[in-house]
């Protein structure tokens, strides 16, 4: 009797796992798609500022995590797609802000060039 009690309850259950289960899997999607547009346009974007020649290790490992990202979500793995999606995401923000650093690092150093020539100039004048 116990066994047949089980077997009435593990029916509905079991059919309500599967449901939530698929619509689970299904609800990842636009999460995982609006995530790899995200890194892609984080990728764009420090691409843009120069990321190639200041930072191109972090630029490839962005890129190759973005492609691996976008064959995730093909593939319906939206997890990994996320995943590698988020990754790609801080690889490119590291990215461009090691060259807006640099960049930075070069403006300050033609800055401090200026101002030597200009004290050389001084001194030449006031003597």
């Amino acid at each position: 009797m116990t066994m047949y009690v089980v077997r009435n309850w593990a029916a509905p259950v079991m059919s309500a796992m599967a449901i939530l289960l698929a619509v689970g899997c299904t609800s990842m999607k636009a999460p995982a798609t609006a995530d790899v547009a995200v890194s892609n346009a984080a990728v764009t974007s420090a691409s843009g500022a120069g990321a190639l020649e200041y930072a191109p290790a972090e630029m490839t490992a962005a890129r190759d995590k973005l492609a691996l990202a976008n064959k995730a979500l093909a593939a319906k793995d939206y997890k990994l797609a996320m995943s590698l999606s988020s990754q790609a995401q801080a690889d490119a923000k590291l990215a461009q802000g090691k060259a807006d650093s640099a960049k930075a690092r070069a403006q300050a150093d033609a800055l401090q060039d200026d101002i030597r020539v200009l004290r050389e100039e001084l001194e030449r004048n006031s003597k």
